[in-house]
């Protein structure tokens, strides 16, 4: 008898035809080293840790702000932010990947 494959979830099929892609394409990949892992660990809970402050001192504001157009441009400020934290730390990330 032929030897029963396992079944396969969709998330295994899709991650066999983008490295068969990636293949086609000539893009390698290679794992990341230990040391690789901590700095981005290191790196993500630094954001993480200035985010949640971030949204600390948000709310905090929020609460004493009782002028709308006040709130929005806290609202804005908040976002802004979060947005400029985000874009750093996966810049961050990308960088300690491509080493």
């Amino acid at each position: 008898m032929a030897e029963e494959k396992s079944l396969k979830s969709s998330f295994e099929l899709a991650m066999e035809r983008l490295k068969k892609k990636d293949a086609e394409e000539g893009v390698e990949s290679k794992p990341l080293t230990d040391a690789q892992r901590a700095d981005i660990a290191e790196a993500r809970n630094f954001y993480e840790a200035k985010l949640a402050e971030q949204e600390v001192l948000y709310e905090s504001q929020r609460r004493a702000i009782t002028d709308l157009t006040a709130l929005e441009t806290l609202e804005q400020d908040y976002r802004r932010e979060r947005e400029r934290l985000t874009t750093e730390r996966d810049a961050k990330v990308a960088r300690i990947r491509g080493r």
